[in-house]
């Protein structure tokens, strides 16, 4: 039987209840954990909502005060999944306490902010990861063991898309997320920070970016109440939005190859469509997460009878994460890409090694993201500050 460790989770809302399933799950899954979680505390501001969403997710306590949370002796884990204005603060306390970090993307809401957490997490010798999510769906993963084969050849495109639409309603409130002061930025680090990791997995580091953003509703109807997810109540007065609805831009990788990305919150019809295509001397290869059990192949070796993409279900034991699942054929879903996450990081405690993507990734990132919003300042081309 593996040893157990404390884990503190500050905030309760829509990933709060993503990260608090994939704590209760994984060891149901993966037996080989080294460590089992134990949902000590769960910590919000809001004591009366706290409370109940520790008993609905299955918490032992509650915290209303997040500093007394991390300097608790029985947490040894704390996961900050809060808006971006906090991240730095608490990643930083918690890891000054001796504890280990799990922080939601991106990591923090400036470089400066993504530097001095990567550099707490150093000092304090502990153990720190962001989750990138994304990064954990079986089939991206496929996806990186190709290209490290060479399947693909030498990569010349890099190609994605994340689009969203639920926020086109002007009537829609002025949520957290859309205020600069509390998210950083806008469709640009919320949806635009998982395709920059992805692109630095899979293609290499982006050395360069040009791009522009836009936001198309201006103002918004200040927030009287949260609805659950991303739902939103609206009062009768107004405030400014901050931030971007949608970024497009272009980027050079050290390898040559080059990339564009499209995020936006406005794309009618759109869900949470994230996808991407990568094109190399040999190949292709095609993403789709609205299909996130499959990945498009094309390999130029095929017979010339039969040259073409292929789909490939990414569902058999032989692929990452997937032995702990189901039969082949059986699919895995959005929720999954978190108990792997967890999953993860706890064998990164027990090896001491912060599994990736680390902070180090979270800072870079943040210095691509960083060279964006310069750019679309200056409309020129801008190197990120690694």
């Amino acid at each position: 039987m593996s040893k157990t460790i404390g884990v503190g989770l500050v905030g309760y809302k829509f990933m709060g209840k993503s990260h608090s399933n994939a704590y209760r799950q994984v060891g149901h899954f993966f037996p080989d954990i080294p460590f089992t979680p134990e949902l000590t505390a769960l910590c919000g501001r809001d004591e009366g909502a706290v409370k109940q969403a520790a008993v609905d997710m299955g918490w032992k306590g509650y915290e209303t005060d997040w500093r007394k949370l991390v300097s608790r002796k029985d947490i040894g884990l704390v996961d900050v999944s809060t808006p971006g204005d906090s991240h730095a603060e608490i990643a930083i306390a918690a890891a000054s306490e001796g504890k280990h970090v799990f922080c939601e993307k991106p990591l923090a809401n400036t470089l400066p902010e993504a530097r001095a957490m990567a550099e707490a997490v150093k000092k304090n010798g502990v153990v720190g990861m962001v989750n990138f999510n994304y990064r954990r769906v079986p089939a991206v993963q496929l996806a990186k063991r190709l290209i490290q084969d060479g399947r693909i050849g030498r990569i010349y495109h890099w190609r994605a898309v994340y689009l969203q639409d639920w926020i086109m309603d002007p009537n829609f409130p002025l949520v957290w997320r859309l205020q600069k002061h509390l998210a950083g930025s806008g469709t640009l680090g919320d949806l635009g920070a998982h395709s920059i990791d992805l692109a630095r997995m899979l293609v290499g580091e982006i050395t360069e970016v040009t791009g522009l953003t836009e936001t198309f509703i201006k103002k918004r109807p200040l927030l009287s109440g949260t609805t659950g997810g991303l739902g939103a109540a609206a009062s009768a007065e107004y405030g400014e939005v901050t931030v971007d609805d949608a970024a497009l831009f272009m980027t050079r990788f050290d390898n040559g190859a080059v990339g564009t990305f499209e995020v936006t919150r406005f794309a009618n019809g759109r869900r949470n469509f994230n996808s991407f295509e990568i094109n190399g001397s040999k190949g292709s290869i095609v993403f789709n997460l609205e299909r996130m059990n499959e990945l498009n192949v094309l390999f130029n070796d095929d017979a010339a009878d039969a040259t073409g993409f292929r789909n490939v279900l990414v569902t058999e034991g032989a692929h990452p994460y997937m032995n702990a699942w189901w039969p082949a054929g059986h699919i895995i879903g959005w929720e999954h890409t978190f108990t792997h996450g967890v999953r993860d990081i706890l064998h990164g405690i027990a090896d001491g090694v912060s599994p990736d993507p680390t902070f180090d990734d979270g800072v870079r990132c943040q210095a691509v993201l960083d060279a964006i919003e310069k750019s679309a300042g200056s409309k020129q081309w801008v190197s990120p500050e690694y």
